[in-house]
């Protein structure tokens, strides 16, 4: 159990969003996430065919697809029993969190995708999995892609772990306010990239969130969410590493190469999500480390 069962979680702002029509905006431009990085090295690189295939697929079924609201997800309960409810719940924690970190700090929009959804970066699913729309300023997960994360790369996927991959989307969020996106944006690839240094400082931002998770309260002064234990945290450590470069190379059979790193290797990831969490936000500029303490 992660949520205190008697939290009020009402207050949430999430929605759900799917099985829309053809691709927003026609590409992948500005997305931040861990599911566009197991996607870009399983396809070579290349994700425009694949991408492009589903836009067309989309388009030619037609249909439509609101946003409602995340059913039954009132409660601290309803958060531990279901995965749409504890991101939802997640959020709310995590907009306290950095709102009283960060001034001027403004909530992204989350939206729970089911199935598939468009969004100004493309099409949400499963496949892309979590990530960031800096156009839209909205963190957007299909919590299918946890179950990705079961089935193919060796982790658990368990509560901690999800709100970890909820808070790293976060993070990109955090880097879009303070001025660190536009500041190292086009980053490139490799083990020194600002690519790699983008995504390690959203790895640091989780693990300050999950240091701290324990502080924020609903309406009635009960917390939302209990510390982690420890099964939880090597759980989410675990799924840092799941999403490594080197460990999705290795687990897709290909050789290991730190030259096309987009979002550094899982002894960079744990390690930085570890800082976070003991250091606290001043210990997460990525960019001023030299890169060989990266």
């Amino acid at each position: 159990m992660t949520f205190n069962d008697n939290a009020d979680v009402s207050r949430n702002r999430a929605r759900r969003r799917g099985r829309t029509t053809a691709i927003a905006g026609g590409g992948t431009v500005g997305v931040l996430g861990l599911g566009f990085l197991l996607l870009n090295l399983l396809t070579g690189g290349d994700l425009s065919a694949l991408l492009g295939g589903l836009g067309q697929q989309q388009a030619a079924q037609g249909g439509g697809g609101g946003e409602t609201v995340i059913a039954d997800c009132q409660t601290g309960r309803d958060a531990n029993e279901n995965d749409d409810c504890r991101l939802a719940a997640g959020s709310l924690a995590l907009d306290e969190f950095w709102g009283e970190t960060v001034e001027g700090y403004q909530e992204p929009d989350l939206i729970i995708v089911d199935g598939q959804a468009s969004t100004s970066c493309g099409t949400a699913s499963n496949a892309t999995g979590p990530f960031y729309c800096p156009p839209d300023r909205t963190v957007y997960i299909d919590p299918t892609f946890f179950s990705l994360l079961r089935e193919r790369y060796d982790a658990e996927a368990g509560d901690l772990a999800q709100l970890y991959v909820l808070a790293h989307e976060y993070g990109h969020h955090v880097q879009g306010l303070t001025g660190a996106l536009a500041a190292h944006q086009g980053g490139g690839t490799g083990a020194d990239s600002d690519s790699v240094r983008t995504e390690l400082q959203a790895d640091c931002y989780a693990g300050v969130w999950i240091g701290h998770m324990a502080e924020q309260e609903d309406d009635n002064g009960v917390a939302y969410l209990q510390a982690p234990t420890a099964a939880q945290m090597r759980d989410a450590i675990d799924a840092a590493a799941a999403v490594g470069d080197d460990h999705i190379q290795q687990q897709s059979g290909g050789a290991v190469d730190p030259d096309s790193w987009s979002h550094g290797s899982s002894e960079q990831r744990t390690r930085w999500f570890q800082t976070g969490y003991e250091g606290g936000v001043n210990a997460c500029d990525t960019f001023a480390v030299p890169g060989s303490d990266l």
